[in-house]
């Protein structure tokens, strides 16, 4: 079982002067990007762009402090922008304060359930889709800053659609100079890692776009003519608890909780490929809901594991969590001195950061291929995943698809469950009798589901094996009997010669209560019929479950033998008597 061990403490024991360097260096460079991402996304989550910063140094300085991970960088994330602006239109600041501590708690409580390992549960389909899906939703959500439109009034722009709808209505107020700030900050940002990485794009963008309103005449909107920004530290804050409040907040904590999980634990996969290491999951969870709660007590919104302020952190020489923890102070220090500035970024600049942040986490690529490559049924999960992340929400994708991942799995494992009776002698020999006759006859190519049969028949003759008698039927079971495939046993048949029934089962890894059911009903047909049924090679998770249904006890444990070859003896015995 995993320790609850943070990595920092890890990293302490052979920690240098060097590395000290390399960390600070690699702290103040994510800082400087962290900053106007950390304002852009707070403005896209429905909040004051000083709650971002709060936010990137709250929990990026827990997080680092006991995460699991040597070098994940925490804050905001785009994933949160459209759940926590809906969170804020319903229920407030306040409320989102509330969902974001629950959230916390409930990430605590999985860290010490040891669940880190379960993000290998969620599919692969599923995480592309509602990946692809929030960055549609965050660049629909961006629109109206980026053409400098005004929302008709009177019109709910809570959700995604109604944000689309809003900006086709109002389309004929788009304003030309926010269109031209926002196309220059975007080329800016296109172009500068093309350029150069070591100063970061957004940077560029948020300084070019600062002059050209300042210095051009340009009428377009800034952060200041729409919010209050402020400087001052971020202070200590508990919303009120009643019990209807956190009865309406359950929903959103659990969605925030799921989303932090899996993105944080992602990141932190990333990050262990590119520098060879191995984060501890359980770890991780647990600072991830610290550091939520800090967040949301010092007014700041949820955050999780940012994937490409870790890769800018290692890419910077970053190796210890003491670079999230510069980071989370140099980002401090620019609350207090330069905040005020940020009142001066235009509206189309943060739009056109947020356009390259969605474009950056759209993962088209891998959709395009998964689109191109998985089975109809993973394309299937992935389309719906993504449809109704954007036309809906996040919770109804992922419960939609977990829900459909999990019926076609249970679908392809019924189809994996087989069963298929031997051949007596007189049955292979008639066989053969035909096929001669056949061959007699004109001669043809063998269609696939021929040959397929042919390749069947050949697979369980049993002249391979030894002769059996036509009293004794013996059938192959081969996959898991659960509940999807436990009809499977009703094609097992005896007939009126029949007095022995194998059931060879070394090719039956599992058994559930729905098929031990089916078996009970089986072995009762058997002895109505007066059927000896005999069970060979039944491994050990089906053996405990048929001991567990008193099956074992209906048919009588002499008649499990080890391996097919003691069953056939043991039926010669039976048939002697």
């Amino acid at each position: 079982m995993e320790k609850i061990r943070p990595m920092l403490f890890t990293t302490l024991k052979k920690y240098s002067g060097a590395q000290l360097m390399s960390d600070v260096v690699a702290g103040i460079i994510v800082a400087i990007i962290a900053l106007p991402l950390s304002i852009a996304l707070a403005l896209a989550s429905g909040v004051g762009p000083e709650q971002g910063i709060y936010t990137a140094i709250a929990a990026g300085f827990v997080i680092s402090f006991l995460g699991g991970s040597q070098v994940q960088i925490a804050g905001p994330t785009a994933a949160f922008a459209t759940i926590v602006a809906g969170i804020v239109a319903r229920s407030g600041v306040e409320g989102l304060a509330v969902a974001t501590i629950m959230a916390g708690i409930i990430l605590v409580i999985m860290g010490f359930c040891q669940l880190g390992s379960l993000i290998k549960f969620i599919p692969f389909t599923i995480t592309t889709g509602f990946t692809s899906g929030i960055a549609v939703t965050i660049v629909i959500g961006q629109l109206k800053d980026f053409f400098g439109v005004t929302y008709p009034a009177g019109m709910e722009t809570i959700e995604t659609m109604q944000k689309l709808k809003a900006f086709a209505a109002g389309f004929g107020t788009m304003n030309v100079h926010a269109l031209i700030v926002g196309l220059v900050c975007l080329a800016i940002l296109i172009v500068m890692p093309k350029i150069t990485e070591k100063i970061p794009g957004s940077l560029v963008a948020v300084l070019v776009g600062i002059v050209m309103v300042k210095f051009l005449p340009l009428q377009v909107n800034t952060i200041g003519d729409l919010y209050s920004v402020s400087n001052a530290l971020p202070a200590f804050h508990m919303p009120a608890f009643s019990y209807d409040v956190i009865q309406g907040s359950l929903s959103d904590a659990f969605t925030i909780a799921i989303l932090a999980a899996i993105e944080s634990l992602l990141s932190c996969v990333v990050a262990d490929g590119m520098i060879g290491g191995k984060h501890r999951s359980n770890t991780e969870l647990v600072a991830q809901g610290a550091g939520n709660i800090v967040s949301a007590l010092f007014g700041g919104i949820p955050a999780t594991g940012a994937i490409a302020r870790t890769a800018a952190n290692i890419k910077n020489g970053g190796r210890t969590p003491v670079a999230g923890m510069v980071h989370a102070g140099v980002l401090l220090l620019i609350l207090v001195i330069l905040m005020p500035y940020a009142s001066w970024i235009p509206m189309p600049t943060i739009a056109a950061i947020l356009f390259m942040v969605a474009y950056n986490m759209c993962q088209w690529r891998t959709f395009a291929r998964l689109a191109k490559t998985a089975p109809r049924s993973d394309i299937a999960v992935l389309v719906i995943t993504f449809f109704l992340t954007v036309v809906f929400d996040l919770v109804v994708a992922i419960e939609v698809g977990m829900v459909l991942s999990c019926l076609l799995f249970m679908k392809r494992m019924s189809d994996e469950m087989g069963v298929r009776s031997w051949l007596h002698v007189e049955e292979v020999e008639e066989q053969k009798r035909e096929e001669e006759e056949a061959s007699r006859g004109a001669k043809r190519t063998m269609s696939v589901e021929e040959a397929q049969l042919k390749a069947a028949a050949e697979e369980i003759n049993p002249a391979k094996l030894r002769q059996i008698p036509m009293e004794l039927a013996v059938y192959e079971l081969t996959g898991p009997l659960f509940f999807g495939a436990a009809d499977r046993i009703n094609q097992i048949e005896v007939n009126e010669v029949t007095r022995c029934l194998i059931l060879r089962m070394r090719a039956v890894p599992a058994a559930d209560s729905t098929a031990m059911n089916s078996m009970t009903a089986l072995c009762e047909r058997c002895k109505k019929n007066g059927v000896t049924l005999i069970l060979s090679h039944v491994n050990e998770q089906p053996m405990r479950a048929m001991e567990k249904a008193g099956f074992v006890d209906l048919v009588g444990r002499e008649n499990f033998c080890r391996n097919i070859e003691e069953a056939l003896d043991h039926a010669d015995k039976v048939l002697e008597k």
